[in-house]
Parts: C-alpha cells; structure tokens; sequence
C-alpha cells in the first residue's frame, strides 16, 4: 500500500515562501506521477503542480506560476513544492498526490489515486 507523507506546513507571512515535503513509501516510486493540491475553506480542491515520473515534465496552475516549483527527489522517494511570494488566499490544506504507471502529467483530483493526509499552510497579511 502506498503511503505518502506531507511536512512543512505552517504560518508564513504575506510575502514570505514555503517548502513542502511529501515522502512516499510501499511501492516504487518512480513509477508514479506526483502532483499538489490544496482546499481552502469552503472551496473544493484545486491543482497546484504536477511532476512526472522522472522529473522531465512539470504543469503549474495559472494561479502558482512563476512563484512555484515542484521537484522531487527519485533516490529519496520525496518530491517538494516550493511556494514563494505568499499571498492570503494560498492559505489551504496542501495534499500530496499520486498516480500509477500514466503516460502524461494529470491535473484533476479524480485522476489520482493515493493521497497524503494534508499540510496546512496559513498565510498572514
């Protein structure tokens, strides 16, 4: 069973960055692509980045892009999402992603199969 981990919430302030970790365990984990999300209050879960399986191919969200960088680490089992230039409405839960074995970088929650138990992250103006 595959298992992912997140860490590196917290509280930043306007302006400020952010680094999370998602480590991954019980399965090969360059067979996966790796994705973000986050859901803030009230708001369904939206894409952030996506990263493919070995790290080739990037996606970010239109909202992110620019101030955001997903990479991930194949001989750690961990991939990053670093999040510069904070604004308020950054404030979520961030979860980590991932999916088996697909050929292209995927951007909808329903295209992922396993998930993280979430990070929250609270920025402050």
């Amino acid at each position: 069973q595959v298992q992912l981990v997140e860490s590196g919430g917290g509280s930043v302030q306007y302006g400020g960055s952010l680094r999370l970790s998602c480590a991954v365990s019980g399965d090969t984990f360059t067979l996966y692509t790796m994705g973000w999300f986050r859901q803030a209050p009230g708001k369904e879960r939206e894409f952030v980045a996506a990263i493919s399986r070995s790290g080739g191919m990037t996606r970010y969200a239109d909202s992110v892009k620019g101030r955001c960088t997903i990479a991930r680490d194949n001989a750690k089992n961990t991939v990053f999402l670093e999040l510069n230039s904070l604004k308020p409405e950054d404030t979520a839960v961030y979860y980590c992603a991932a999916v088996r074995r697909v050929p292209n970088i995927v951007t909808y929650p329903s295209d992922y199969g396993y998930w993280g138990q979430g990070a929250r992250v609270t920025v402050s103006s």
